[in-house]
């Protein structure tokens, strides 16, 4: 064992959730930012979650590990709009870790989808919730000041998803810029950062959201374009227009939430980031790691090439992907 992970136990048992015999920390999949383990206690199992410093992709990735106590505040905030949203947490640890409640019987949606359970009523649950949370926190002082991590959004979602992609595209590099400058300069609403299908759980009272380390307070088309972005890489890697008619599902869902600003601005900005997004899971830091077919990959640059360069708003944008999918 080594001494974080002594630190992990020390922790546990000075919040009260672990005695003092032997504890095994036993490893989940964490992706590519977090170190994440399950552990039995006297009180039911509990999920340990720890944040990275170096994230585990190819190129060089650093991000502060403060993201983890920036991920407890919006678990915490999200629970206060709807405690179905997200889960418990129980305590924070050292090294910016914490641990919450482990909720049995909820399967990953991510795999879900690959296993062909496709449900549009489930991708419009999703949509609501994300806009039950920003529709709480909208235009809110308090919320703006509990989440300065401009730095860490920057470090997590501009700079590798965005900013590297503009380095690599001269012809597209002005509008990514531009894209960029807008989404830092944006202060609306509280923003997950990270709503993917695999960091959504298939709950049974509706979608449960976990991995908030990129929450920062920002634009809140970015949830909106990010979660729209991973329903149509797969609908392509599955060759599913189901996953199309999710993506729509979300999007008119989120749509009928939306009540602290115009609903059109909003759909434009979510489109154009969509259109981002899509190229930057193909030539990105982190490409997604599951669209390997050259044929895919030529699909998704092509047509995100030409949405950057003529954008649309991301109900179009969905429909017109659907199309190409036919």
């Amino acid at each position: 064992m080594g001494e974080a992970d002594a630190d992990i136990i020390d922790g546990l048992r000075g919040a009260g959730l672990i005695g003092a015999g032997d504890v095994a920390l036993e490893p989940l999949t964490g992706g590519v930012s977090c170190d994440v383990w399950k552990v039995e206690t006297p009180g039911g199992p509990i999920v340990v979650k720890r944040p990275l410093e170096q994230l585990r992709v190819a190129a060089e990735w650093h991000a502060p590990i403060e993201r983890g106590a920036s991920e407890v505040r919006w678990l915490r905030r999200a629970r206060g709009v709807d405690a179905r949203l997200a889960p418990e947490v129980l305590a924070e640890l050292p090294g910016y870790g914490f641990a919450m409640r482990f909720l049995p019987g909820c399967p990953v949606w991510k795999d879900e989808l690959i296993a062909g359970r496709v449900d549009a009523d489930f991708a419009a649950a999703v949509g609501r919730g994300i806009a039950a949370v920003h529709a709480a926190t909208a235009n809110d002082t308090a919320d703006r000041d509990a989440f300065p991590t401009d730095a860490m959004f920057r470090a997590l979602r501009v700079d590798p998803f965005l900013l590297y992609v503009a380095q690599r595209e001269p012809e597209l590099a002005p509008a990514l810029y531009a894209l960029a400058d807008d989404l830092v300069a944006c202060k609306i609403a509280l923003v997950h950062g990270d709503v993917s299908p695999k960091n959504i759980l298939v709950g049974a009272d509706g979608p449960v959201f976990l991995d908030a380390e990129c929450a920062v307070y920002g634009d809140p088309a970015f949830d909106l374009a990010f979660c729209t972005t991973h329903l149509l890489l797969k609908a392509v890697w599955l060759a599913d227009a189901r996953l199309g008619e999710a993506a729509a599902a979300l999007v008119v869902a989120y749509s009928a939430g939306i009540d602290w600003e115009d609903a059109d601005g909003l759909l434009l900005r979510a489109g154009k980031l969509t259109a981002a997004l899509l190229l930057a899971r193909v030539e990105g830091k982190s490409p997604a790691p599951y669209l390997t077919d050259p044929e895919h990959k030529h699909i998704v640059r092509e047509q995100a090439r030409a949405l950057i360069v003529a954008p649309q708003p991301i109900d179009a944008l969905v429909a017109n992907w659907k199309r190409i999918l036919a």
